[in-house]
């Protein structure tokens, strides 16, 4: 990948990773044990269902490794510092985070302006092990999610290399579309639809998992979009491997991919974030049309 300029902006960014309170932002309060398969598709649902967090990926039964990549919390000086030296965004992951965060925002801010509108962007957290948000308290088995209440993208770098690792999103646009997929769930929340969302879910509750994999697959398709425009605009330069990085990782986290790997066995009346196919058909939809109106996953 080849982005327009190398400069890191990371005034949008809440370093909490450590629990000793070094990080701008401050001491955390760490979630309990591990979430498993039953506690995570539990927390996700109460979640939607009750005002919190949009969980991008549902990774049930994933148990976090040690990966040693996401460091401890630090200033936003010396985040912008070391985020901003010669190679960073090669060398350091969080880094690159935050770079495609930035582009993320710049290309829906002036795609926003463009339809008149205006783009309130969302800000990055990363976490280590567990974090309490506006949303409540989430452990990194959660995986990549975010947060309506606070518009806040939550990541913990270590448990994302793993869901690279072990569950075959390789490749640094593998990791760009998992961004862009968070900030997708951000345009749901500015633009309301994930409020209707969670309202149908409540009015009619035989359909909450129905209507949850259609606000992920939105989300994939939006990712898409921004991947599209992005290109087009010279943000970010992508190749074709790259493309197939992002189909690789969104086909990866289909709900039957991970079942299958977890349990030996699919079940799709449980899924909440879509298939395989289903999340490469969306991504792909969002990517071809470069159109943030073809992603009307609710009709």
């Amino acid at each position: 990948m080849r982005f327009d300029d190398a400069n890191v902006d990371v005034s949008g960014v809440d370093d909490r990773r450590g629990s000793g309170g070094g990080g701008f932002g401050g001491p955390i309060a760490v979630g309990g044990g591990g979430l498993g398969v039953v506690g995570l598709i539990l927390y996700l649902v109460i979640n939607v269902l009750g005002g919190g967090g949009t969980g991008g990926f549902d990774l049930s039964g994933v148990q976090p490794g040690v990966a040693g990549s996401s460091g401890q919390g630090e200033t936003r000086e010396e985040l912008a510092a070391r985020c901003n030296a010669e190679g960073a965004l090669d060398r350091h992951d969080d880094c690159y985070v935050i770079k495609v965060f930035n582009e993320a925002n710049e290309v829906w801010t002036d795609e926003f302006a463009r339809r008149g509108e205006q783009y309130r962007p969302p800000r990055l957290a990363f976490f280590s092990g567990g974090v309490r948000t506006g949303c409540g308290a989430a452990s990194s088995q959660v995986g990549p999610f975010y947060c309506p209440p606070d518009e806040e993208v939550y990541i913990d770098l270590d448990f994302l290399e793993q869901l690279q690792r072990d569950f075959g999103a390789e490749g640094r646009y593998a990791t760009a579309y998992i961004v862009a997929h968070e900030v997708g769930h951000h345009l749901q929340t500015i633009l309301g639809t994930e409020r209707e969302m969670r309202a149908a879910q409540r009015s009619s509750p035989g359909r909450a998992n129905q209507l949850s994999v259609r606000l992920e697959l939105q989300a994939d398709c939006y990712a898409g979009v921004w991947g599209r425009l992005a290109d087009e605009r010279g943000n970010v330069a992508i190749t074709e491997a790259e493309l197939d990085q992002a189909i690789g990782a969104a086909e990866a986290v289909g709900d039957d991919r991970i079942q299958q790997k977890v349990s030996g066995r699919v079940d799709p009346e449980s899924w909440t974030h879509g298939s395989a196919q289903q999340r490469r058909a969306w991504f792909l939809t969002g990517f071809r049309s470069g159109d943030a109106l073809a992603c009307d996953t609710f009709r």
